[in-house]
């Protein structure tokens, strides 16, 4: 049992670490209502910067093995597609317009897309021709990964695992466990904390996902198609990248009811 003094350190070492968190609002809202507040331990800037460096080893790599838009068609229709929806991201956050957007795909049978901070993103092969995805459902991928960029979320997650790794590390040293008590809090941690965050980040993407696709000219319905496409695809699941999702049945209702609220903005962008 830690001695009162133990537990008043830790309480204080903890509140610090709350206190030292910046709650900010990283988009506006848009029409579905994304607004949850976030708190951050780590800048934009610094996170920008890293994975600026990590997205240039990936693709790095990839075009020493040739498999760096290897398709070149593939690729045009890729980016035409993400240069219809980069545009719209100004309605969440006018900063975005600024960054350094890369679009690359990766050949690859792997289904998986992805959108590093800053709008580094690479879509692989895998996935458009495994899925048959049209050029809606591309988008509707694309949007999902870009909303994961534009909400900071892996600056969120960082944060997050931050604070816990300190907090952890601080009471694991009070109560005196070694490094197997540390590792099971990690543990706890990740799904008392982490999981069901991840959950929220899914959900705010898909729901800012279907409005850019919406506002790019795409059908947003086709979230719907292609989340039904993906999950036949992995036996009943989502692919890895999307299993934090809620069950399918919740999601596809959600992505549903938020489809219909932004098909004014599709049938406006059509009329263009």
């Amino acid at each position: 049992m830690p001695s009162v003094s133990c537990r008043v350190l830790l309480a204080a070492v903890t509140a610090l670490i709350v206190a030292g968190c910046a709650t900010v609002k990283t988009t506006q809202s848009g029409a579905v209502g994304v607004d949850r507040s976030q708190s951050m331990l780590v800048s934009s800037r610094e996170v920008n910067q890293s994975a600026e460096k990590q997205y240039a080893q990936v693709t790095g790599q990839a075009r020493q093995k040739g498999v760096l838009n290897r398709d070149p068609a593939q690729t045009e229709r890729v980016r035409a597609i993400a240069n219809r929806l980069i545009p719209q991201t100004v309605v969440f956050r006018p900063d975005a317009s600024g960054w350094r957007w890369e679009v690359n795909v990766i050949a690859s049978n792997e289904l998986n897309a992805w959108c590093m901070p800053g709008g580094k993103i690479a879509v692989y092969s895998g996935l458009i021709d495994k899925l048959k995805l049209s050029d809606d459902e591309i988008a509707a991928i694309m949007g999902h990964e870009i909303a994961h960029a534009l909400r900071e979320h892996a600056r969120e997650r960082i944060s997050q695992q931050m604070a816990t790794s300190a907090v952890i590390g601080i009471g694991a040293a009070v109560l005196g466990v070694g490094s197997a008590g540390a590792d099971l809090g990690n543990l706890v941690a990740q799904v008392t904390f982490t999981l069901p965050n991840s959950r929220t980040h899914e959900m705010e993407a898909d729901r800012i996902g279907v409005e850019l696709a919406a506002r790019a000219g795409y059908d947003p319905r086709a979230a719907v198609s292609v989340w039904q496409k993906m999950a036949k695809a992995s036996d009943g699941g989502p692919p890895q990248f999307l299993s934090t999702h809620p069950s399918p049945e919740n999601r596809i209702k959600d992505l549903e009811d938020y489809a219909q609220r932004v098909m004014p903005l599709y049938e406006a962008a059509r009329k263009k």
